[in-house]
């Protein structure tokens, strides 16, 4: 017997339901895996509230960690029993077990565990794109992140500062200021408390930034626009406080020829050579320590509602995972 959390209708965290599943065998191309842990991310509140719509009934979360169970025909690059993981893969990590299309998988170092994987995927791959590719950060640079104590900031902001790059990170409290900093940020903003616009500039000396990191949206992005120097980079990556209203596209150019971009992993990672060397990239900053990767919260699978609500009501730090 096989269960998972799913959901058949949109809506809080009370939607989720735990459920006996059929997993059946791997089609061509196909991998069938026993999972270990599972990522919890904020993509995943999106898709149960509906904000990102999906065809119901469904299942949830995009990253994972396991082991190969079975393989279907075409796959020669992964066997039975490697240990895999992965961060871009169609809904339904939150199993016990499932089926995945191998060119997602990626086999795990001996030096990064189940637990760690999971925590890393989704968001350690995301901060890949971001840094190394949708703006490719340099040297000396300053940069601004917004929630900089979350999954995606812990890991961008060590990453960055590994590349010598100094990062201003955004907080909601004193306590998650302490955690950026103590992963990679310079200054810390409690946003809560202080405007973040004014701050960028006196630490910067007036010349602003040359690139923002935002996943918060609706109650940042306007302001973010107001940090960057001219042409900067509004990259615009989550929406945990809402959509992001209608932009008047003239407000780019009054504001200093200003670039806009919304990416996805989902878009970066959409070649297996791409997810590949993106993924080497990630297991070798971890391996090396320069980035390191806290599990700061665990649940178990079937309270999966209740780890969405700590994560929506931004009870949580860093990572999160569910154990299966």
């Amino acid at each position: 017997m096989t269960n998972a959390i799913r959901f058949h209708k949109t809506g809080g965290p009370d939607v989720l339901v735990w459920e006996e599943i059929n997993v059946g065998k791997p089609g061509p191309g196909e991998a069938r895996i026993r999972q270990t842990a599972v990522g919890l991310n904020f993509l995943d509140i999106y898709n149960r509230s509906g904000l990102y719509p999906v065809q119901l009934p469904s299942g949830l979360g995009s990253e994972g960690a396991g082991v190969i169970e079975e393989l279907g025909e075409g796959v020669t690059d992964l066997k039975v029993g490697d240990r895999v993981a992965y961060g871009s893969s169609p809904l339904g990590a939150y199993s016990e077990a499932r089926l995945i299309p191998a060119a997602q998988l990626l086999k795990l170092p001996d030096e990064i565990d189940d637990k760690t994987a999971a925590a890393m995927m989704l968001k350690g791959l995301t901060a890949q794109y971001l840094i190394r590719q949708t703006y490719r950060v340099k040297a000396g640079e300053t940069i601004l992140l917004h929630a900089a104590a979350g999954g995606v900031g812990l890991i961008l902001s060590q990453w960055a500062k590994h590349l010598g790059v100094t990062v201003i990170g955004t907080v909601s409290s004193d306590d998650k200021a302490q955690l950026a900093k103590a992963h990679g940020c310079a200054h810390s903003i409690v946003y809560t408390r202080e405007d973040f616009v004014a701050r960028v500039s006196e630490i910067t000396g007036g010349k602003k930034v040359p690139v923002v990191y935002d996943s918060v949206g609706k109650d940042t992005f306007l302001k973010s626009l107001d940090c960057l120097a001219p042409l900067g980079y509004a990259v615009l990556f989550g929406q945990s406080s809402g959509s992001v209203d209608p932009l008047n596209l003239g407000l780019l150019a009054q504001k200093g020829s200003l670039f806009v971009t919304r990416p996805t992993l989902f878009t970066y990672a959409a070649k297996r050579e791409s997810l590949v060397a993106m993924a080497n990239e990630l297991f070798d900053v971890v391996k090396s320590g320069a980035v390191k990767i806290e599990v700061n919260q665990t649940y178990p699978l079937k309270e999966a509602a209740r780890a969405h609500a700590d994560l929506a009501a931004r009870k949580t730090t860093g990572s999160t995972v569910l154990l299966v």
